[in-house]
């Protein structure tokens, strides 16, 4: 099979803070922990320390996705303090901000970052469409919380599917596309509002088997820019 173009990065998307809202970029360097930056920070729960996932997430409070981190040093983010606009206009650091969110809360910082599941998530603009067809609208793409966003070039549903088990290459990037992304209820949460729709979850698990777009790692480090093809090794 010979390599071909799929897509292209329609936009990049970081999460400096787990489960605050993204930041976007027009390019970052990806190494084998993924984006430069991303989700190095996470706010822990200290009674929930022992049950095996002690982070603060938005399915806990969903306003944090209201909150906007940035680093102060935004080339040399994973060593950048991060600086964090809440809804209300304040900019505050970590410490301050896990002081705002209530007791037994602190911040926490992790050199390698915080996954659900893997460090890279994609997502393709065409499959966005699609599931909006069984709704009244195409969802806000901001929901599924994705490090890469790709326009594919074919015309084929829900076109990231076929990527799985494969390598892809995306600028300077080569990352494998390990398996489908499972979907939980923070895509019910609007990023702007921090309204809940369980309509999204629900088009997901009865059309899709609650999953949607895919996770993957990182086969060779590199950097990515906005408009790079992604190239579907042979």
């Amino acid at each position: 099979m010979m390599e071909r173009v799929v897509g292209r990065v329609a936009a990049l998307w970081r999460y400096p803070v787990k489960s605050l809202a993204g930041e976007s970029l027009d390019a970052v360097d990806v190494s084998w922990h993924g984006l430069a930056g991303d989700r190095r920070w996470a706010f822990v729960r200290d009674d929930a320390a022992h049950n095996g996932f002690p982070w603060l997430t938005a399915r806990q409070r969903a306003d944090l996705v209201l909150y906007r981190p940035s680093f102060a040093e935004p080339d040399q983010a994973d060593a950048s303090d991060v600086v964090v606009r809440t809804p209300e206009g304040k900019d505050l650091d970590l410490w301050e901000l896990a002081a705002e969110l209530g007791g037994g809360i602190r911040a926490m910082k992790l050199d390698r970052g915080t996954f659900d599941a893997l460090p890279l998530s994609l997502i393709s603009t065409r499959t966005v469409v699609d599931l909006g067809a069984t709704l009244d609208a195409t969802p806000d793409i901001r929901r599924f919380r994705p490090n890469l966003v790709v326009e594919a070039a074919a015309d084929t549903p829900f076109p990231e599917d076929a990527w799985v088990g494969r390598v892809l290459r995306v600028g300077g990037l080569r990352m494998r596309a390990d398996r489908p992304d499972r979907r939980c209820a923070v895509i019910t949460i609007d990023p702007d509002t921090a309204e809940r729709d369980p309509r999204i979850l629900r088009a997901v698990v009865t059309e899709r088997d609650l999953c949607l777009g895919l996770y993957g790692a990182t086969v060779e480090p590199g950097r990515v820019v906005v408009g790079d093809p992604v190239v579907l090794e042979s």
